[in-house]
């Protein structure tokens, strides 16, 4: 049974499935649309054309849906869209998207966005991401599956976040991160494979060593990466990882973190 606290201010038009319960406070404008069991716990407040999905549960003083912070915008009807089962804690805030940037922000399934958290107009942020405290997107980033962003981090408009790739806390980004790969520091280096983050997605050993060496070919070899990108083709032709991190590496726009310099390896237990 859907339930509203009798303090919260919901449109008229709001599309509510079962099971959702809006809790004191939380202010729920026109065009939202809110799928089955999701909570809004208190002080939440939902805008613009805004669809959250099922299972969702939304923290005090949570901000979704309101205008992206961007000075060309001129209240176009964007959107945003949330899939299920997604953790949103305290002060978290999702801007809609513009007109001139694709007109949606997305957020996928089964993510923890930790207390303020920031994503900016037309993100898009895949499936199993964790964002901790205060880690900041600017406009028109995507984050890849099972991405891991630590605290403190701001992340560069344009920039891309491969799948299963970890960036320590508090790092400037202003290039892609490519999969499967650490990045930390201002501005943030490659530090190898993302090990412990592959372990725990189901990576075989084998998997991860065939990533390590075609880091060694991509980032430790001094190559061009235009040259280093053709070796490992070659190379690692028979690795789907391999071929999926070269085909992110083959279409970048921003260009790609490069790999920390000798002398400042770290730990393989990074994370």
């Amino acid at each position: 049974m859907t339930t509203i606290h009798p303090t919260a201010v919901v449109h008229s038009t709001v599309e509510l499935d079962e099971d959702v319960k809006i809790g004191p406070f939380c202010i729920v404008g026109e065009h939202v649309k809110i799928g089955r069991g999701t909570q809004l716990l208190s002080h939440v407040c939902v805008e613009g054309r805004t669809e959250i999905g099922q299972r969702c549960l939304l923290f005090p003083y949570v901000s979704v849906g309101s205008p992206p912070q961007h000075l060309q915008y001129r209240g176009e009807p964007t959107r945003v869209v949330i899939g299920d089962e997604n953790i949103l804690r305290e002060y978290v805030t999702v801007n809609r998207g513009t007109a001139f940037g694709g007109g949606c922000t997305t957020v996928g399934h089964h993510n923890f966005l930790m207390a303020y958290v920031h994503i900016a107009h037309d993100c898009h942020v895949g499936n199993h991401v964790i964002m901790a405290n205060a880690a900041t997107l600017a406009g028109h980033i995507t984050i890849g599956d099972y991405a891991v962003i630590g605290g403190l981090v701001g992340i560069h408009q344009y920039v891309r976040v491969g799948e299963y790739a970890m960036i320590g806390g508090c790092s400037a980004v202003g290039r892609d991160v490519p999969p499967y790969m650490r990045a930390a520091g201002y501005r943030a280096r490659l530090y190898g494979v993302n090990t412990i983050g592959l372990r725990r997605g189901g990576f075989s050993a084998q998997r991860i060593r065939v990533l390590k060496q075609a880091y060694q070919v991509l980032f430790r070899k001094g190559m061009r990466l235009s040259e280093a990108t053709k070796l490992a083709r070659h190379q690692f032709q028979d690795s789907p990882d391999v071929l999926a991190l070269l085909t992110f590496l083959e279409s970048s726009t921003r260009g790609t973190c490069r790999a920390a310099g000798k002398g400042t390896e770290v730990d393989e237990e990074f994370e």
